[in-house]
């Protein structure tokens, strides 16, 4: 344990979970749509739903979407900063089985056609956790550089990705494979021990069977 685990993050509150954690969720999905949003329909369960509003997980979330940290002094004032930057949105009460009581799910897209479908949850002390990604169940942080590759499920994808990574120099940490079915759609989730150069990841993109890759980067 260190010493940001038993104070929290530095944060505009009032609450590192619903607040803060609603930030990092609002920021981390920019980052996986790779464009600021114009659009954002949002969902809120268990906890979120109750008392959310009170708490600014609305405020924090569209915060986040704007690009804004944590502690960023503008976060109450979020849905003024949308209004200028263009991004509309609307919330929803939902209700979500076997899912963390912090949770959302945020529908988003981008002016250039971009859209994308992120469930994640705020597990206390700002910290978060992905749950889906456009429907197929993931689980990851965010934390450490974090490479997700949207492919076909069929032979050989896998290798011709790792085998890339293995050329240019990037180390594996984790590596976690999901599918919507067999033969169907598939997601890499990696986290590596070092930043992906955007030329490895330019090459990603144009690998057979690869429909999209997102890289999220160190902070």
């Amino acid at each position: 344990m260190n010493i940001y685990d038993i104070l929290g993050p530095v944060m505009v509150g009032p609450s590192s979970s619903h607040t803060a954690g609603a930030v990092r969720i609002g920021l981390i999905t920019r980052r996986l749509l790779g464009a600021a949003p114009v659009h954002a329909e949002i969902f809120l369960s268990g906890s979120f739903a109750a008392t959310g509003t009170g708490h600014g997980t609305d405020r924090a979330l569209i915060a986040g979407l704007l690009g804004m940290q944590p502690d960023d002094i503008r976060i109450p004032d979020s849905f003024s900063f949308a209004a200028e930057a263009g991004l509309t949105f609307t919330f929803h009460k939902i209700n979500l089985k076997d899912a963390h009581p912090n949770t959302a799910i945020l529908r988003v897209s981008s002016a250039d056609g971009r859209t994308l479908e992120v469930q994640a949850a705020s597990l206390g002390g700002g910290r978060i956790l992905v749950n889906r990604l456009d429907g197929i169940r993931v689980n990851f942080t965010g934390d450490a550089p974090t490479l997700i590759v949207h492919n076909l499920d069929k032979p050989g994808c896998v290798a011709n990705v790792t085998s890339l990574l293995s050329r240019n120099g990037v180390n594996i940490a984790t590596m976690q494979l999901y599918r919507n079915y067999r033969g169907g759609y598939a997601v890499m989730v990696v986290e590596t021990d070092q930043n992906i150069a955007a030329e490895t990841l330019e090459l990603l993109r144009h690998l057979d069977g690869v429909t999209k890759v997102t890289y999220l980067a160190a902070d």
